[in-house]
Protein backbone atom coordinates (compact mmCIF):
# COMPACT_ATOMS: atom_id res chain seq x y z
CA UNK A 1 0.00 0.00 0.00
CA UNK A 2 1.53 3.58 -1.21
CA UNK A 3 1.38 5.71 1.17
CA UNK A 4 -0.14 9.10 0.56
CA UNK A 5 0.73 11.48 2.97
CA UNK A 6 3.20 12.99 5.08
CA UNK A 7 2.66 13.33 9.06
CA UNK A 8 4.59 14.81 11.51
CA UNK A 9 3.87 16.01 14.57
CA UNK A 10 6.99 18.29 16.93
CA UNK A 11 6.93 20.08 20.49
CA UNK A 12 8.38 23.58 21.14
CA UNK A 13 8.66 24.94 24.76
CA UNK A 14 7.30 28.10 22.99
CA UNK A 15 4.13 29.87 22.87
CA UNK A 16 1.62 29.34 19.71
CA UNK A 17 2.64 33.10 18.48
CA UNK A 18 6.13 32.39 17.98
CA UNK A 19 5.76 29.26 16.14
CA UNK A 20 2.71 31.09 14.10
CA UNK A 21 5.31 34.24 12.98
CA UNK A 22 7.86 30.87 11.49
CA UNK A 23 4.90 29.74 9.60
CA UNK A 24 3.78 32.93 8.44
CA UNK A 25 6.28 35.44 8.26
CA UNK A 26 8.11 35.00 4.35
CA UNK A 27 11.52 35.96 5.63
CA UNK A 28 11.25 34.21 8.85
CA UNK A 29 9.78 30.78 6.25
CA UNK A 30 13.14 31.41 4.81
CA UNK A 31 15.58 30.64 7.31
CA UNK A 32 13.95 27.55 7.62
CA UNK A 33 12.43 26.20 4.68
CA UNK A 34 13.09 28.29 1.35
CA UNK A 35 13.09 31.48 -0.36
CA UNK A 36 9.07 32.93 -0.72
CA UNK A 37 7.12 35.20 -1.40
CA UNK A 38 4.53 34.06 1.35
CA UNK A 39 1.47 36.51 2.51
CA UNK A 40 -0.83 35.55 5.46
CA UNK A 41 -3.94 36.02 3.08
CA UNK A 42 -6.84 34.23 2.22
CA UNK A 43 -6.17 33.02 -1.85
CA UNK A 44 -2.73 34.47 -1.67
CA UNK A 45 -0.28 32.53 -4.48
CA UNK A 46 3.58 32.78 -3.72
CA UNK A 47 6.12 30.20 -4.47
CA UNK A 48 8.73 28.44 -2.96
CA UNK A 49 12.41 28.31 -4.42
CA UNK A 50 14.85 26.00 -4.43
CA UNK A 51 17.43 24.07 -6.35
CA UNK A 52 16.20 21.95 -9.48
CA UNK A 53 15.77 18.23 -8.31
CA UNK A 54 15.45 16.58 -11.73
CA UNK A 55 15.69 13.05 -10.85
CA UNK A 56 12.67 14.13 -8.81
CA UNK A 57 10.96 15.63 -12.07
CA UNK A 58 11.17 18.84 -9.85
CA UNK A 59 12.32 22.60 -11.43
CA UNK A 60 12.54 23.94 -7.68
CA UNK A 61 9.73 25.53 -8.19
CA UNK A 62 6.57 25.16 -5.73
CA UNK A 63 3.39 26.94 -6.40
CA UNK A 64 1.27 27.61 -3.36
CA UNK A 65 -2.06 29.36 -2.51
CA UNK A 66 -3.60 29.90 0.83
CA UNK A 67 -6.65 27.97 1.73
CA UNK A 68 -7.44 28.30 5.30
CA UNK A 69 -6.48 30.19 7.80
CA UNK A 70 -7.50 30.01 11.92
CA UNK A 71 -4.63 32.77 13.31
CA UNK A 72 -2.55 30.99 15.82
CA UNK A 73 -3.82 27.40 15.18
CA UNK A 74 -3.91 26.32 11.89
CA UNK A 75 -2.70 27.31 8.06
CA UNK A 76 -3.26 25.20 4.75
CA UNK A 77 -1.89 25.76 1.57
CA UNK A 78 -1.75 23.82 -1.64
CA UNK A 79 1.78 23.02 -2.95
CA UNK A 80 2.27 22.06 -6.43
CA UNK A 81 5.41 21.47 -8.02
CA UNK A 82 6.84 19.80 -11.55
CA UNK A 83 8.52 20.76 -14.36
CA UNK A 84 6.43 23.32 -15.11
CA UNK A 85 3.43 25.27 -13.76
CA UNK A 86 1.23 24.68 -16.55
CA UNK A 87 1.61 20.47 -15.95
CA UNK A 88 2.59 20.19 -12.14
CA UNK A 89 3.36 16.05 -11.36
CA UNK A 90 2.51 17.37 -7.51
CA UNK A 91 -0.26 18.50 -6.58
CA UNK A 92 -0.50 18.71 -2.39
CA UNK A 93 -1.97 20.28 0.57
CA UNK A 94 0.02 21.56 3.36
CA UNK A 95 -1.55 21.59 6.58
CA UNK A 96 -0.41 22.69 10.13
CA UNK A 97 -1.77 22.53 13.00
CA UNK A 98 -1.33 24.53 16.18
CA UNK A 99 -1.78 23.57 19.70
CA UNK A 100 -1.30 25.08 22.94
CA UNK A 101 0.16 23.13 25.67
CA UNK A 102 1.14 23.52 29.47
CA UNK A 103 4.41 23.91 28.44
CA UNK A 104 4.49 24.92 24.75
CA UNK A 105 3.06 24.17 21.76
CA UNK A 106 2.01 21.10 19.60
CA UNK A 107 3.11 21.94 15.81
CA UNK A 108 1.38 19.20 13.19
CA UNK A 109 2.10 18.58 10.08
CA UNK A 110 -0.30 17.00 7.34
CA UNK A 111 0.82 17.23 3.92
CA UNK A 112 -1.47 15.03 1.76
CA UNK A 113 -2.70 14.21 -1.61
CA UNK A 114 0.41 12.53 -2.81
CA UNK A 115 -0.23 10.25 -6.08
CA UNK A 116 1.37 6.80 -6.51
CA UNK A 117 3.98 8.37 -9.12
CA UNK A 118 5.05 10.46 -6.39
CA UNK A 119 6.88 8.27 -3.94
CA UNK A 120 10.51 9.15 -4.26
CA UNK A 121 9.61 12.82 -3.78
CA UNK A 122 7.48 11.59 -0.89
CA UNK A 123 10.30 9.87 0.84
CA UNK A 124 12.52 13.07 -0.30
CA UNK A 125 10.22 15.92 1.56
CA UNK A 126 9.06 13.22 4.80
CA UNK A 127 12.96 13.57 6.02
CA UNK A 128 13.14 16.98 3.96
CA UNK A 129 10.32 18.27 6.29
CA UNK A 130 11.61 16.87 10.01
CA UNK A 131 15.24 18.64 8.77
CA UNK A 132 14.11 21.69 8.14
CA UNK A 133 11.67 21.59 11.25
CA UNK A 134 15.13 20.88 13.53
CA UNK A 135 16.44 23.92 11.45
CA UNK A 136 13.16 26.17 12.97
CA UNK A 137 13.63 24.89 16.04
CA UNK A 138 17.48 26.02 16.36
CA UNK A 139 15.95 29.67 15.00
CA UNK A 140 13.58 29.40 17.82
CA UNK A 141 16.53 28.71 20.77
CA UNK A 142 18.49 31.50 19.93
CA UNK A 143 15.94 33.53 20.48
Amino acid sequence: MMKTEIKHKWFYNQSPEEIWEYLTKAELIEKWLMPNNFELKMGHEFRFKTNPIPSLGLDGNFYCKVLEIVPLKKLVYSWKGGLSEKNPTLETIVEWTLEAKESGTELRLAHTGFKEDNGSILAAMFDGWDKNIQKMLTHLNLH
